[in-house]
């Protein structure tokens, strides 16, 4: 089982950032956060990688039942998307799978509500 479910996807970087930010809206998602991980690299060490971005995405709705069910599982909050260069004009599209993610916590509350949002992630990226 793999831990991330991945597009790549033939577009510009920031036109790929817009594309995956769009469908997780049409999926009920928000980005809650957005680090420029390429930039935070060649800052704090120097040293330059392709364009890198993380993007927190967040359903509030989802997050409360997260949260109601295990107060910790903030530590897995938002729900982690990875957009990154590659070689021409291809751009890779990831995002955790939050039931691989959920395998670690033993509360079987949060097993239905994981396949949910994994579901709507994996349209999003499909939709891609």
């Amino acid at each position: 089982m793999s831990y991330f479910i991945e597009k790549t996807v033939k577009m510009g970087f920031e036109e790929a950032i817009a594309a995956i930010t769009g469908t997780l809206k049409e999926q009920g998602f928000g980005i809650v956060s957005d680090i420029d991980f390429s930039g935070s690299i060649n800052k704090g060490l120097g040293k330059e990688i392709a364009p890198y971005r993380l993007l927190g995405a967040c359903n509030a709705g989802y997050a409360y039942e997260a949260v109601s069910a295990e107060p910790q599982i903030g530590v897995l909050l938002p729900c982690g998307v990875a957009v990154r260069q590659l070689d021409g004009n291809a751009v890779s599209i990831s995002v955790i799978d939050p039931f691989a993610a959920m395998m670690a916590v033993k509360n079987d509350k949060l097993e239905s509500f994981a396949t949910e949002v994994k579901g709507k992630l994996t349209v999003a990226i499909e939709n891609l």
